[in-house]
């Protein structure tokens, strides 16, 4: 190699160095603006940010101003931290710049007296997972850490601590779709107290497209020189940030997704009830199931979704009633997940005529209500009578299937070794379904097997152990327009107007695709 070459190729390390550091350095904006209470601790707390910035070589920005709450300005930072915020704080036009900034999968810390922000906006009290209510005086509390999450926020934390703080209680329990990592002993400390032996104060989850996190420490000055709170903090933005993850399930064993039937791994959505949706209050006599307000998070007064037990195993029983999801608290990515289903014989409006489906949503991202207001954008592993197997996407993405279109049929089906063909669910042409490589579904009432497999942007659909069809190249559009891959996010199961059960649903990581399934691509 000459010296010419030599000298380009280390100019492209270089650059290439840089561009790796850029991706894995937050830029953060600390919010600390207050129309209610203010604490004294806040300027302790933005010297806090500003060390930790430092030490970790972090880019960060402070504001109090609302202004800066544009969808144009929110686009440079990938972390929000809002430190002691209280009251009203945006108006509507601000409020759509807060909502279109999660959506696009960044996120979120909030510190303390978050939860007395904004507590009349529905959408942002959910995000938070609580509202404040009242408070003891400052003292010590033991703390009972949850270390089996694993998440880099407690993994320093050993699984009892006593902090000295000011601990809050809540209007009401704290949310069920948010994950514990941190809850109060109340019999560890004196003065109002929410008399429950379940007092979450730290938490985590995924909400509306992006990460979330909470805790409400951070009170007063000392907190601050705390390492244990230094660190606390800085893993929660290193995984609001998507740089540092919760450990991965095990490659070796499955876990189970359906431990018992409190559903713990699992948030329901539950979307517009159909206009002839008989027993709930305000039903939109307009509705056609995806034209009106859905009812929302965690909100199945219906019980669409319902976990039971039938000799001895965990049943899931979707009725079908309204259109909803059945969605994983968590992320994946790189897994095998496997599950049995069957019919049942229920059907409902607006498919009386048409024949009976759900379907499992992957790489789901974004907004909840996405796609008929109440799927995620999403590549779909569809579940239909005769059809299971088959492709959808859904929204933004984009994906490459061997597939053919024979002479006469309107539709293209998987072709195993065929041509790579495109497919979008931005665009018309390419379409956004492919249909499988054959049937291999058993008949009504029993059960099957479903797998699907995703490998760095590869999935296998596979019904009663045969790849039905092998898809390639996952993408999706991301906020800034760009064709980007997609190869992680959170699982959904539908409710589409047919009753279908579920059972057995686990899943486990993967360092490749068995070899079992990748002879049947060949």
């Amino acid at each position: 190699m000459n010296n010419k070459k030599i000298i380009c190729y280390v100019l492209f390390l270089l650059s290439f160095g840089i561009v790796q550091s850029q991706q894995n350095k937050p830029n953060i904006l600390v919010f600390s603006k207050t129309e209610g209470f203010r604490h004294k601790s806040i300027p302790t707390g933005i010297k806090f940010m500003t060390e930790l910035a430092n030490k970790n070589n972090w880019n960060v920005n402070f504001s109090e101003d609302s202004k800066d709450f544009t969808s144009d300005n929110l686009k440079q930072y990938n972390v929000l931290v809002f430190l002691n915020t209280s009251g009203n704080l945006f108006d509507e036009n601000q409020k759509k710049a807060l909502k279109q900034y999660m959506i696009t999968g960044k996120g979120f810390v909030g510190i303390h007296c978050v939860s007395n922000t904004e507590i009349e906006w529905p959408w942002f009290t959910e995000m938070i997972g609580a509202t404040f209510k009242d408070h003891p005086k400052v003292q010590n509390a033991t703390l009972h850490v949850d270390k089996s999450s694993e998440h880099p926020t407690i993994n320093h934390l050993e699984a009892v601590e006593v902090f000295k703080d000011e601990w809050y209680n809540f209007t009401k329990p704290v949310a069920k779709h948010v994950n514990v990592l941190a809850s109060l002993d109340e019999s560890s400390y004196k003065g109002k107290k929410m008399n429950t032996n379940n007092h979450p104060i730290t938490w985590y989850h995924h909400y509306d497209g992006g990460r979330v996190f909470y805790t409400g420490m951070g009170h007063t000055n000392e907190i601050y020189d705390d390492i244990r709170f230094e660190k606390l903090i800085q893993g929660a933005i290193f995984w609001a940030a998507d740089l540092k993850q919760i450990k991965k399930p095990s490659t070796k064993k499955w876990t189970n997704l359906f431990e018992d039937d409190s559903n713990k791994n699992w948030d329901v959505f539950i979307g517009a009830p159909h206009a002839t949706v008989k027993g709930l209050d305000n039903v939109d006599p307009e509705s056609n199931g995806k034209n009106a307000a859905p009812l929302g998070l965690n909100n199945d007064p219906k019980k669409v979704f319902n976990f039971k037990k039938e000799n001895g195993e965990n049943i899931l029983h979707v009725s079908g009633e309204i259109y909803g999801a059945l969605t994983s608290k968590q992320d994946y990515e790189n897994y095998h997940l496997k599950l049995q289903f069957k019919w049942g014989e229920q059907i409902w409006e607006p498919r009386l005529l048409r024949k009976r489906d759900s379907g499992i949503l992957y790489h789901c991202h974004g907004s909840y209500t996405a796609f008929w207001n109440v799927w995620m954008a999403s590549q779909e592993f569809q579940v239909q009578e005769t059809d299971v197997g088959d492709y959808y996407g859904l929204v933004d993405v984009l994906i490459d299937i061997p597939s053919d279109k024979k002479e006469g049929e309107k539709e293209f089906s998987y072709l195993k070794n065929g041509k790579r063909n495109p497919y979008s669910a931005i665009e018309h042409f390419p379409p956004n379904h492919c249909n499988k490589g054959f049937d291999n579904e058993k008949p009504h009432g029993e059960w099957n097997t479903l797998e699907l497999i995703c490998y760095e942007g590869t999935s296998l659909h596979i019904v009663n152990g045969k790849v039905v069809m092998a898809l390639y190249n996952s993408k999706y559009k991301n906020s800034d327009n760009q064709i980007v891959p997609l190869v992680k996010g959170r699982i959904q199961i539908q409710s589409e107007a047919a009753e279908v059960f579920y059972k057995d649903i686990k899943i486990k990581s993967i360092d490749r695709i068995p070899n079992k399934f990748i002879k049947q691509t060949k």
